[in-house]
């Protein structure tokens, strides 16, 4: 019941923040600004939960929203546009994953310059596609137009 209870409000959580990525997507085309806080090619994150504002990164005709939970919770968002094919691309081209390739494709150590190591200390980034442990790794995960892609420290 509590799982239940805890995915409608983690749905409905990511929901708002789609939306809002989206209205300020929107607002940005229309207004044609750039916000220093809310608009950036820097690599320097930007924790939302510390300041309300979405790291805008890379050029191209795709976009979608990736989301950096770290091993205390603090989230950092990103709005990706690329014309890259699959996830992993776009992320390994601007530097936010990298890693390894395993037998089963990427094994992503190094999320947005936070590195974990299972072997070493007991924790791993999952990878997570519309709030859903994902099916396939980033590198085989076809990029969804307007989707959100997570990597959690677990």
């Amino acid at each position: 019941m509590k799982t239940k209870n805890s995915s409608k409000k983690l749905l409905v959580t990511l929901s708002i923040v789609l939306i809002a990525v989206m209205a300020l997507l929107i607002a940005g085309c229309t207004n044609n600004k750039k916000n220093d806080e809310t608009s950036t090619t820097e690599s320097t994150p930007v924790s939302t939960t510390e300041q309300a504002s979405v790291i805008y990164k890379g050029e191209g005709e795709k976009a979608f929203v990736f989301i950096v939970t770290d091993s205390e919770g603090k989230d950092t968002h990103f709005m990706i546009k690329t014309d890259k094919e699959t996830v992993g691309e776009a992320l390994m081209e601007l530097n936010l994953i990298s890693g390894e390739e395993g037998q089963y494709g990427l094994y992503v150590k190094t999320v947005n310059g936070i590195t974990l190591d299972y072997d070493k200390d007991g924790k791993y980034w999952a990878f997570y596609e519309e709030n859903a442990y994902a099916n396939q790794g980033v590198d085989q995960t076809e990029i969804t137009e307007g989707g959100v892609y997570t990597f959690k420290a677990e």
